[in-house]
């Protein structure tokens, strides 16, 4: 295979995982969010966070491997992005590390104030990331002030709060809603009795929104930002599977519902690839160089050797990921979840 192959061949897998993380990781957000919404006693919210017991921190291994995949394929990418939103990236960390530290210690004491905390920052790790990646990929697609240094590469200049433009900001309460609606969703699909009504109800209104935010914002990218026609694929994918996702809401069939949101994020991100492609991290004046694919790209070895390793790897965790997700598909219901005494330690669930 060509340079060229493997460039196209490696932002298409690094698409791909981040269609992964949207997915999974975008209703593992959703719950955490909806926690205090929907869990109106102890038993409903451990109900919640049991149905994230078993896949929540797997989900993450979609964003790492996406890291370590741009770094290796697109190190120039990779410097530049992550040097220029140094904060934004840094904050979603943080909010990662508190959420995760919050999933494992909040049933660590049966006090009811000890696990109120702890459920705060599970909504604050979980409401953060989804804002800000919405925020991050809205700039990417936008255009970024980047300008090319005397010894290679490339420098971001715009500073933090010109992050903060329109576009962006839609872009992040886009993904805000769609998680939130997707995350709901996954609820009313794992649970059973009143929290799974409550959660089908909240999914339509959820949904009803983020079709608004999200139509307003693709057709913004699209007609402002794109050069590509093709492009328009995804975007109706994303827009025909959302609609069919609501619709299936209301009927309270909740498979279909989250089968054609998870197409959504698919068709989501796609779009949003599209949009950018040659580019990965083009300049907000396209007159202007930028980071596309070609200048942004590993030695042809280094692509060989990560698309072999790729084709090894990806169908065994691929399948592993698969079989958890089966193993774990039953419903749950709050009379199933015993509450534990106060002051004691719960030994009753994982979370």
């Amino acid at each position: 295979m060509t340079l060229e192959t493997l460039q196209i061949i490696w932002i298409v897998l690094i698409a791909v995982l981040w269609i992964g993380y949207f997915v999974l990781e975008g209703f593992d957000f959703g719950v955490g969010i909806l926690l205090p919404v929907l869990g109106k006693t102890e038993a409903e919210r451990r109900t919640l966070i049991t149905t994230l017991g078993p896949l929540w921190d797997g989900n993450e291994v979609w964003l790492l491997v996406a890291g370590g995949a741009t770094f290796a394929a697109f190190p120039e990418w990779y410097a530049t992005l992550f040097s220029g939103f140094y904060l934004p990236l840094f904050l979603i960390l943080v909010a990662l590390i508190v959420r995760g530290v919050a999933f494992e210690y909040r049933s660590k004491h049966g006090d009811s104030t000890w696990r109120a905390r702890w459920d705060q920052l599970i909504v604050f790790g979980s409401f953060l990331p989804s804002l800000l990646w919405g925020v991050a990929f809205a700039n990417l697609v936008r255009g970024v002030e980047v300008v090319p240094l005397d010894g290679g590469g490339f420098e971001y200049t715009g500073g933090f709060f010109a992050l903060l433009n329109p576009f962006a900001l839609l872009g992040g309460l886009v993904t805000l809603t769609l998680f939130m609606a997707h995350g709901a969703i996954f609820i009313s699909l794992k649970t059973d009795g009143e929290l799974r009504f409550r959660a089908r109800d909240l999914a339509f209104k959820l949904g009803a929104v983020a079709t608004v935010l999200a139509v307003v914002f693709l057709l913004w990218g699209q007609l402002a930002y794109s050069n590509n026609v093709w492009s328009w694929i995804p975007v109706a994918v994303a827009a025909v599977s959302w609609l069919a996702a609501v619709a299936s809401v209301k009927l309270g069939r909740e498979g279909f519902a989250f089968l054609f949101s998870s197409i959504t994020m698919l068709g989501a991100v796609s779009a949003l690839f599209s949009m950018l492609y040659p580019n990965v991290m083009p300049n907000i004046d396209r007159n202007l160089v930028g980071l596309t694919i070609a200048n942004a790209s590993s030695t042809e070895g280094t692509l060989k050797i990560m698309t072999i390793v790729a084709a090894v790897m990806t169908p065994i965790v691929l399948v592993y990921q698969a079989w958890t997700y089966w193993v774990f598909r039953k419903r749950l219901s709050a009379s199933q979840i015993p509450t534990p005494e106060k002051g004691s330690l719960d030994h009753s669930v994982a979370l």
